[in-house]
């Protein structure tokens, strides 16, 4: 009797047992594809935050939405990918050169073909600014062609925190956007032109009345946010590869993450694109990838619907 209670026991229990097993590991599964795609998200909002940025900075101070910086973040990629490969400079002089030209690329493109629209009204300025970025994509393209390219970088193994993974060059990218996030917060509390910027910004009268120069202002601020997203788009380039759409591709995610935070707050740009990498990265745990752009659309309607000056912006945009 005690045998078949024995066999009865293995019978029924052992299956049990490996079920549990089962249940437990896939537990612990989508806790680590849940924590893998956090860090993914927090990795991505980063690198969204940059040109965030530089497009919340641009609207701050010029009130429009300039969507040629879409062409920057590619103009940006492009340069910094001919100082990297072509002349063979390290990536962190690759970097400084791609800030430079796009930002003289920047304040040359307003001075040239957006300036005089600007008494037209933001919506004119706007749709002038896609006209814009489509005629400095195919110069891009005629230049360089279509082939997707590469920076010249070592090649280095994943690192490993536990179950999670990530790749030195993400680490690396995260760290250089934190510090480019901080630079710019400083620069605007603590600097003169920082401070000048953001009295424009508040009220342009009121400033010119204080001795501030709003032309001036807005030269120095198309240059830093231009500059801005052209090393956005070098960073995202390190983050896969870059051709003549590079810059496109992210525009919808950049411009919603400036309405999340609210159009021309810089802390809201980076609160906003922290968000929305995040979310991106949680939606590909439900949906596939060929959706992911829609959550940014999503997030847009919502906040447009709910709270229409966003998370951290003064006033309706």
């Amino acid at each position: 009797m005690r045998l078949r209670c024995d066999r009865r026991h293995h019978r029924f229990e052992v299956p049990l047992r490996a079920g549990a097993g089962r249940q437990a590991h896939a537990g612990e599964d989508r806790v680590t594809q849940l924590l893998q795609a956090l860090l993914n998200g927090v990795m991505t909002g980063a690198l969204i935050a940059v040109p965030a940025i530089g497009f919340s900075a641009i609207f701050a101070v010029l009130r429009y939405p300039n969507f040629a910086i879409a062409a920057y973040a590619t103009i940006g990629a492009f340069a910094a990918w001919w100082a990297n490969v072509v002349l063979g400079l390290p990536i962190m002089a690759a970097l400084a050169v791609a800030f430079a030209v796009t930002g003289v690329v920047g304040v040359a493109a307003e001075e040239t073909a957006l300036k005089r629209l600007r008494g037209n009204g933001a919506l004119i300025v706007a749709i002038a600014s896609i006209a814009l970025n489509l005629v400095l994509e195919n110069i891009v393209r005629f230049l360089f062609g279509n082939e997707m390219r590469g920076y010249d970088l070592p090649i280095a193994r994943d690192l490993r925190f536990g179950d999670l993974r990530v790749g030195p060059q993400q680490l690396q990218s995260l760290l250089l956007s934190v510090v480019i996030m901080a630079a710019m917060f400083l620069f605007l509390r603590y600097t003169r032109f920082g401070k000048a910027m953001r009295a424009v910004a508040d009220n342009p009268d009121l400033a010119r009345l204080k001795g501030i120069d709003p032309a001036k202002i807005a030269i120095v601020t198309l240059f830093l946010g231009a500059g801005l997203t052209g090393v956005g788009g070098v960073l995202i380039g390190l983050d896969t590869s870059i051709d003549p759409l590079t810059g496109y591709r992210v525009l919808l995610s950049v411009f919603a993450a400036a309405v999340l935070g609210g159009l021309g707050s810089i802390p809201g740009a980076v609160a906003g694109a922290l968000m929305l990498g995040i979310a991106e990265e949680l939606a590909l745990l439900a949906v596939p990838a060929t959706y992911r752009t829609a959550v940014g659309f999503v997030a847009i309607l919502l906040m447009l619907t709910f709270r229409p000056r966003g998370l951290l912006g003064e006033r309706a945009a």
